[in-house]
């Protein structure tokens, strides 16, 4: 009887010659089960072993008649260990608080306008987690179940993910904690002996406290990216930027905070093609990277700004921007992780999240952003964003 139907259907013309083949699949073959997997319209036959997740199938006695080669490395079971046997002891599932899963659920003999069970996280023997949803096929609504198909996932992606969140909300309370403190001191002492402080000793309080809000301001900021950049929300508003004025600007914000001026060197080669993107991000960027040279960099801190072919695009020409400076630059090993959460080049402080950052804001707006080590043995980092054009006009 082909499994998951009430009678015997006529089998596909491949389904001889894949049971020649594979022997001890033919029980589990995927033209037996009737679950999509088989002959496509091009006559190419899918095999369950191709799927990445593991698919255990049970047929209507709840024998399992399914067991991809995904499934017995998730549960470390053989699939000849568990072709026929009964579905909860080839897949002898516990939830979280100790009980059996199988016999929770009852996919056989439970309610009739059932068909299926979410996503969840189960637990295999000797505690081993793992992802786990199931379908219950029938021939028609709150019919008897012919089938149950059950989806097997590892749970080290999603660790990873909690692992990173837990990081950031970890740096988020270390990073606030420091100027709340310092807002909170401040505060409560002007609040506390307003009389007995000269106006100069108020006013150097009111800076710091100014100083810690805007540290604070900008933390939210920068989460508020991330969050953006990791759902894909990222918004640009695309304007005409004159990125070598974008530069100009930054570099004497950082000469009026007190760096010299002979600390920079600007090499424009144009004629630079038109650019249409939002000047704020734009900024953003370029502060970011400029902000690094300076901090962690050494020498001269050296911007060039250059036409370049456009991401992605033959006939197309973008701007690229490189900034390098003469420091010690970033280690071989470490290049691969630059643009990745909480990454630091030094112990100089910040939260690591910037170049993250950068790296989202670049590629929202279809570019490219590289690292290398420059002429000058620093570190060089060099984006390219496409010309592109206004959403109005695309």
């Amino acid at each position: 009887m082909a499994v998951g139907m009430s009678s015997p259907r006529p089998a596909h013309t491949t389904a001889p010659r894949a049971a020649e083949e594979k022997p001890d699949r033919s029980a589990a073959g995927p033209d037996d089960l009737g679950t999509g997997l088989g002959q496509d319209d091009l006559g190419t036959r899918l095999d369950p072993d191709d799927l990445p997740d593991g698919l255990v199938v049970a047929d209507e006695s709840g024998h399992v008649v399914c067991f991809n080669a995904a499934a017995a490395r998730i549960t470390a079971t053989s699939r000849a260990d568990a072709i026929g046997r009964p579905l909860e002891t080839a897949l002898p599932l516990e939830d979280l608080k100790g009980k059996r899963w199988w016999a929770l659920t009852d996919p056989y003999g439970g309610l009739a306008t059932r068909n299926g069970q979410p996503e969840r996280n189960l637990l295999l023997p000797g505690g081993r987690e793992v992802l786990v949803s199931a379908r219950y096929v029938r021939e028609r609504p709150t019919g008897p179940v012919r089938r149950v198909v059950v989806s097997l996932r590892g749970t080290e992606a999603r660790r990873r993910t909690e692992r990173s969140h837990a990081e950031l909300i970890a740096t988020v309370a270390h990073e606030l904690r420091s100027p709340l403190t310092s807002v909170k001191g401040f505060t409560a002492t002007l609040l506390a002996k307003w009389e007995r402080f000269t106006d100069d000793q108020k006013r150097l309080m009111l800076e710091t406290v100014d100083a810690d809000a805007g540290r604070v301001t900008r933390l939210i900021a920068e989460l508020l990216d991330i969050s953006r950049i990791d759902s894909g929300r990222l918004e640009l508003r695309r304007q005409p930027v004159d990125i070598s004025a974008a530069v100009a600007r930054h570099i004497q914000a950082l000469i009026t905070g007190g760096q010299a001026p002979d600390r920079f060197r600007v090499r424009a080669r144009g004629p630079l093609p038109d650019l249409w993107a939002d000047p704020d991000k734009v900024d953003q960027v370029l502060g970011n990277l400029l902000e690094n040279a300076v901090r962690h960099g050494e020498g001269t801190v050296t911007i060039e700004i250059a036409p370049a072919p456009a991401p992605g695009a033959d006939d197309e020409m973008g701007t690229a921007v490189t900034v390098s400076d003469e420091g010690p630059g970033i280690p071989e090993e470490s290049m691969g992780r630059v643009f990745t959460r909480f990454w630091r080049g030094s112990k100089r402080g910040g939260t690591g999240l910037g170049l993250y950052i950068v790296k989202g804001i670049v590629e929202a707006h279809g570019g490219t952003i590289t690292v290398d080590r420059g002429s000058g043995g620093g570190a060089e980092f060099r984006f390219i964003l496409p010309v592109s054009m206004p959403a109005y006009l695309v």
